[in-house]
């Protein structure tokens, strides 16, 4: 079609609830997947660093790589051939995620020789300990102290400051990048399939980036707001995955409902 005016009304709808959807989706991998890396990584300032990072660099890498492939293709299903495997890799993020963030983490860890850390070295040099009663800090008194750990317990581990900065940022490219870079591919697909004449697409372009604009904002609020009172991190992650899913279906509606509008001009 080359009459922009005679467009139906429910493609504008659903190529709109793509775009906005896919915005917010984006969103609630952002601020979820953040917490999501506190127990490996804490909640140090590294960690927000490092996922909105990798965010922006999916975003990025998104948009360029999908509109190359919308000039090329010019059609919604092969949007949803990329949706469809994004979904499912959300889904399986609370069982898979976790193997791998244990080896970032974990392969700081070397041996160190076992040093003794006995009863009488932690009472002669704590200066708080010189008043109670030697029973009571040998154990035969009633209430007596925690037991020390054993002598062959795992020291703490030692991460240099320069992975304490990197981790975080590895960690959330493994487990966000993928998803938010197949969802960033929308705004660009949907400026292509919406655009039938060149000179609406400053028009449409905008449109489609100040939706997908609305729905991060939105998935801002209900991730910090509702979801994460409401729902597990678990949970959040299906219906999230569930959504992706949502939106590859919704790919392959728009060009089975309206395939005369999809046609190469």
């Amino acid at each position: 079609m080359n009459d922009d005016d005679s467009t139906p009304r429910g493609r504008i709808l659903a190529l709109g609830a793509l775009v906005l959807l896919g915005g917010f989706a984006v969103m609630v991998l952002e601020i979820v997947g953040a917490r999501y890396l506190q127990p490996w990584f804490g909640g140090a300032f590294y960690v927000w660093t490092s996922q909105i990072g990798m965010v922006m660099l999916a975003l990025a890498l998104g948009y360029g790589v999908g509109g190359h492939l919308a000039d090329r293709f010019k059609k919604a299903r092969f949007l949803s051939l990329l949706l469809a495997p994004a979904g499912v890799f959300i889904l399986l993020i609370p069982q898979m995620a976790p193997v791998v963030l244990d080896g970032i983490v974990d392969r700081h860890e070397k041996s160190v020789e076992p040093e003794a850390v006995s009863t009488e070295s932690f009472i002669t040099e704590t200066n708080l300990l010189s008043e109670i009663s030697p029973d009571f800090l040998e154990g035969t008194a009633t209430n007596a102290l925690p037991a020390l750990p054993p002598d062959d317990a795992a020291a703490p581990l030692e991460i240099p400051a320069v992975w304490r900065k990197l981790d975080p940022a590895i960690g959330s490219a493994v487990v966000f990048l993928f998803p938010c870079f197949v969802l960033a591919m929308i705004a660009p697909f949907m400026v292509r399939l919406a655009a039938r004449q060149v000179e609406h697409v400053g028009t449409v372009s905008g449109l489609v980036y100040a939706a997908s604009t609305v729905g991060s904002i939105a998935g801002v609020f209900v991730s910090a707001y509702v979801l994460i009172d409401v729902f597990t991190t678990t949970q959040i992650f299906q219906l999230t995955g569930g959504l992706t899913l949502g939106l590859g279906g919704l790919c392959c509606l728009i060009d089975w409902q309206w395939p005369e509008d999809l046609q190469d001009e």
